[in-house]
């Protein structure tokens, strides 16, 4: 008998290989050394400042439950967020995001987390440690993104991540200053605009022969698609789809029982967000208008989307503010004021208070459904929620249910989601009495070569002579971006970015080539059982031919 992971001979009856250590399988071989793989992932070291100091004034007892209580506040932030932490030295927390399940955001969840573990620390302190022991912790952060090579058995004992990435990561955690964040180039680059930052360096750091620019973490602002995407350049094609949102909203308001629930579906960066930010842009005061997202990490109310979207419609009636209503207001007003006064006071205590179907999902359907009627009855009422393949299944539900209830009122559902939304909830995509379906494509091959020559136009005057010896046919655009960006309009974006970063001789050969964010998207929609998500096959420049 052999060892399936070593290939050592082992003795007869052995639970353990002894060359290697590995458990014997219940079929008497040694089982399989975990998988590993490479991935880009973000690392996060932190580690406590002065922590020998501390054990010249407390007994190693003291010590070690304040050690331990550190841990637990230090790996709650990380969890919460997504992360897996992956060992703790001495006092250090060592984290990974992005083992063993890639997430598109990864390097923006782990900044979230990096500031929620020194607000953790400051509520020790305060409500715990400085009361009882006169003592205060402190920490310094260090965050990197890169290629890593990954075990994706969490449950083993050995590394999950190893290589230069994680190397950096602890480099930059040793020149933070206390309470403070430092974070790698792409760090930044990844987590996109929301995470406002500010230079640091270029710093010395041990193992690296050129010098690197650090950034110090000031903030993460919202996760907001109008931050992060090219909002500010003209949108190309989608007339059809227009249509269809400009129908679906005239269907509400001109005929009793249309359907009032419009899903919008396609895959990630296919620009649903963008699209109906423009029919709503279009549409003005028509209409009172609500959005909310769903969020795949963080603490909130499982009905937070609604709950977001619904206090938007409510700043389109400021009236209501006013309990003893308008001069000249009928007993039919009166009534009505008092309905949507009912409505709000129980909506008050849950839904709007934090997101929660409070005192129950029943009494907050039909509080919601009573107010939105209302409200309808004085203008059409569009409440958009977006990124519906996060939502919960009670979110769900009440969508389904407030939909079925308002049939007869001008309110119109737009329910934005990628395809694994139709793997959980199919109900959600089919077309039915109340339902109608609008699949998102990618945009055409003249569709994509104008939002190229546009965004290099916004992005870098002059860029385009710089590549003109290798464009698509009269069109200005690097034949390799086109062809790889596959009409996806958010892989465009990246892809126009980086050839204009690097200019035109720029290609990558398969995923390790290619802008970190957009391997970050395609590493979540492989690992996370997303569809499609093969690489572009990118060369580089003088490696055998383009795409």
């Amino acid at each position: 008998m052999r060892c399936a992971a070593c290939d050592h001979a082992m003795p007869s009856g052995a639970r353990f290989c002894p060359s290697c250590g590995v458990p014997v399988g219940r079929a008497g071989t040694a089982a399989t050394a975990p998988a590993e793989e490479r991935k880009i992932v973000t690392v996060v070291f932190c580690d406590l400042v002065g922590s020998t100091a501390l054990s010249g004034v407390l007994d190693p007892e003291t010590l070690r439950t304040v050690v331990l209580r550190y841990f637990d506040r230090m790996r709650a932030p990380l969890e919460e967020c997504g992360g897996t932490v992956e060992k703790f030295i001495g006092d250090a927390v060592m984290a990974v995001f992005g083992v063993p399940v890639t997430h598109e955001d990864d390097a923006r969840r782990a900044l979230s987390a990096a500031l929620a573990m020194l607000d953790a620390v400051h509520d020790l302190n305060e409500n715990e440690l400085h009361p009882t022991l006169g003592i205060r912790l402190a920490v310094r952060i260090g965050v990197n993104t890169g290629p890593a090579v990954t075990s994706t058995d969490v449950s083993t004992r050995q590394a999950l991540v190893s290589g230069e990435t994680v190397n950096v990561a602890a480099r930059l955690e040793q020149h933070a200053a206390e309470g403070e964040v430092l974070i790698g180039p792409e760090t930044r680059r990844a987590a996109g605009p929301t995470a406002r930052s500010e230079p640091v360096g270029p710093l010395r750091l041990k193992g690296k022969t050129a010098p690197v620019t650090a950034y110090r973490l000031l903030a993460v602002a919202e996760d907001d698609p109008r931050l992060s995407r090219r909002f500010d350049v003209p949108l190309v094609g989608r007339t059809a789809e227009l249509g269809v949102l400009r129908q679906a909203l005239r269907d509400v308001t001109g005929r009793y029982d249309a359907p009032n629930v419009l899903v919008v579906h396609g895959e990630a960066g296919m620009g649903k967000t963008r699209l109906v930010h423009e029919w709503l842009r279009d549409t003005g005061p028509a209409c009172a208008q609500g959005s909310g997202r769903c969020r795949p990490y963080g603490e909130h109310g499982s009905l937070a989307p609604l709950a977001d979207a619904v206090r938007e419609v409510l700043r389109h009636f400021p009236d209501l503010r006013d309990p003893a209503g308008a001069e000249g207001d009928t007993d039919e007003d009166t009534d009505e004021r008092d309905e949507i006064r009912q409505a709000l006071a129980l909506l008050a205590g849950g839904l709007l208070e934090d997101g929660t179907p409070n005192p129950s999902v029943d009494d907050t359907c039909a509080a919601a459904g009573d107010l939105l009627a209302a409200l309808a009855r004085r203008r059409p009422v569009v409440l958009v929620v977006d990124d519906c393949q996060w939502a919960s299944d009670v979110l769900l539900d009440v969508l389904g249910t407030l939909a079925g209830d308002l049939t007869a009122s001008p309110v119109l559902f737009v329910c934005l989601a990628r395809p694994d939304l139709l793997d959980r909830r199919s109900d959600w995509a089919s077309t039915g009495r109340a339902t109608r379906s609008l699949p998102l494509p990618g945009l055409t091959a003249d569709e994509a070569a104008t939002v190229a020559e546009t965004l290099m136009e916004v992005g870098a005057h002059g860029f385009g002579a710089a590549v003109a010896e290798d464009t698509a046919a009269g069109s200005g655009v690097p034949a390799h971006v086109l062809e790889a960006a596959g009409g996806n309009p958010l892989h465009l974006e990246h892809l126009v970015a980086a050839v204009m970063e690097h200019g035109s001789g720029y290609r990558a050969r398969g995923a390790d080539g290619l802008p970190t964010t957009l391997q970050a998207l395609l590493g979540a929609r492989i690992g996370g059982g997303g569809r499609g998500g093969r690489p572009p096959d990118w060369r580089p420049a003088g490696g055998g031919g383009g795409v």
